[in-house]
């Protein structure tokens, strides 16, 4: 077994070699890039991809034997699904985002019927439904919280400058605004969830790969978005 200070460092490193900072999407948007047409056809495909998210938490919450992890994973469900204030929510805040874009509700949320989602964001889609609802609790925990929550609060911060620049709104930006504020958090809560139920060996090298794995799936949606909006593919 890896102690766990290692067993920490070996799941953040997981996710370095496939950081959605690195991608060439990202760096053209942090670099002030990309106009608002392309920001917006982003918007169409991460709004596909966050928009069960609710449902994927509530079958990990069943899922996990203690109740202190449940907690812990309910705060974050109600962080996405804000029952006191449902105009907070996180699709609805991307929705916001779009409009600030040029994309309006009708095409958010009728791309499947149009057939403007693409296979990497569907894939992307089905690997958290099978992380929640089939793999290893231990899995999951990594696969979800500490390789995509955790790279939000270091992924968001440039495309906020970029998009300051550009004159959006802090209105327009809450969707980024508040996932840099939470995920710290989570990403913190995940690590810990990942190495109370990584109990062997063979798990934490699966929650690990799980880590390795995330990374690669949104990196893939990121090459699917990228040669969209641009025809070419990712270098």
């Amino acid at each position: 077994m890896l102690q766990t200070q290692d067993f920490f460092s070996a799941l953040e490193a997981a996710r370095r070699p496939k950081h959605g900072g690195g991608h060439p999407f990202s760096r053209a948007w942090a670099a002030g890039e990309l106009d608002r047409a392309r920001l917006g056809d982003w918007a169409v495909q991460h709004f596909h991809y966050i928009d069960p998210i609710p449902q994927q938490f509530a079958q990990l919450f069943a899922r996990l034997p203690d109740l202190d992890a449940r907690q812990h994973l309910l705060e974050n469900l109600l962080g996405e699904e804000m029952p006191a204030c449902p105009e907070k929510r996180h699709p609805d805040l991307l929705r916001k985002f779009a409009r600030a874009c040029g994309v309006d509700d009708g095409r958010v949320l009728g791309a499947e019927a149009a057939g403007e989602i693409l296979p990497t964001t569907r894939a992307m889609r089905a690997w958290i439904w099978e992380l929640a609802s089939i793999r290893h609790i231990a899995e999951a925990c990594a696969g979800i919280m500490v390789a995509l929550e955790g790279q939000l609060p270091t992924l968001y911060p440039g495309y906020l400058a970029a998009m300051r620049r550009m004159g959006f709104s802090d209105d327009e930006l809450e969707f980024f605004i508040v996932h840099i504020e939470g995920d710290t958090e989570h990403a913190h809560v995940g690590l810990e969830l990942t190495a109370r139920y990584a109990t062997t060996p063979a798990l934490q090298q699966q929650a690990i790969a799980a880590v390795r794995a995330s990374a690669a799936m949104r990196y893939s949606m990121l090459d699917g978005i990228l040669s969209s909006v641009s025809g070419r593919d990712a270098d």
